[in-house]
């Protein structure tokens, strides 16, 4: 259900509208696509948005995942919605695919320092074939952490010294085009199953909490589409055993202190483009773009 904040609401609506958009285009192209996280959550639970939460989030299947970046640059949408995803000169610091609304601003603290499409996004998450051999998964593990460092060029926070340490270690040592080369290759190692599918498939482009949680490759094998505010959208066929296994018993709201949003933004504005915010909220004076 929509928020009782009406500034909340209003997020909402600018995320609904894209996701009704990335939705319809997805059925148009063959893609498929469902809901995760707090998005699923919110239409089983609530059916529709958690009321507190900001945000949609999606996963695809990696070959969708991939034709979605080629396909959406030939549509009319791309002056309204952009698709980012980092290049060799170029940056979010994420380890996915982002959809961003150009007419609306929000800005996030991880991000005010960069010249980036800065509107209200949709997250989007690809999902690989997971190893049947616990050997090889904790390698696919190693190169999807890698990968991660790399590309979103950020060192983990909240993950502990050691990890932390890693990181600066790992960022700081490599030149800016040596660190597109390595998890570029770092993409290509974690991915190379898809070329033999099993029966599971796992998230990797992901932070370090779910980073290579694997699930049953069934449970993702096509969507089924439930109500979801005054529309419906997809989530996975095996939506039940996807959130349990993540989320345990997910239908049981959690305590009221942690009914909040966890995105830190630094300005939102669900009506107005970035654009006129740039110099005053986000590239200020003094912020050094990366």
């Amino acid at each position: 259900m929509y928020s009782t904040d009406s500034e909340l609401k209003k997020i909402q609506k600018v995320n609904l509208e894209m996701a009704q958009y990335f939705v319809d285009f997805c059925k148009s192209h063959d893609l498929l696509c469902y809901f995760c996280g707090g998005g699923a959550i919110g239409a089983i639970r609530h059916k529709g948005f958690i009321p507190w939460d900001d945000d949609l989030d999606f996963f695809m299947p990696r070959r969708d995942y991939d034709r979605l970046a080629e396909l959406w640059e030939t549509g009319p949408q791309k002056d309204k919605f952009v698709l980012l995803r980092p290049t060799l000169t170029n940056h979010d610091r994420n380890s996915f695919t982002t959809i961003r609304n150009v007419q609306t601003t929000f800005i996030k603290t991880y991000q005010e320092d960069l010249d980036i499409p800065h509107g209200i996004q949709l997250d989007i998450f690809p999902l690989d074939t997971a190893p049947e051999k616990q050997a090889e998964r904790k390698k696919q593990k190693m190169w999807a952490m890698i990968y991660a460092i790399y590309r979103s060029q950020q060192v983990p926070q909240n993950h502990g010294k050691a990890m932390e340490l890693a990181g600066k270690l790992l960022l700081n040592s490599v030149p800016a085009k040596m660190k597109y080369k390595i998890w570029r290759y770092a993409e290509k190692q974690m991915t190379k199953y898809n070329d033999n599918p099993t029966n599971f498939v796992t998230e990797l482009c992901v932070g370090p909490r779910y980073m290579g949680n694997v699930y049953p490759a069934k449970d993702f094998e096509s969507a089924v589409w439930v109500p979801f505010e005054d529309t419906e959208m997809p989530v996975p066929i095996g939506y039940d055993h996807y959130l349990s296994q993540v989320f345990g018993d997910y239908m049981q709201l959690p305590p009221e202190k942690d009914q909040v949003s966890h995105h830190e933004a630094v300005y939102i504005d669900p009506e107005h483009s970035f654009k006129m915010y740039k110099g005053k909220y986000y590239l200020t004076k003094g912020a050094e773009k990366k």
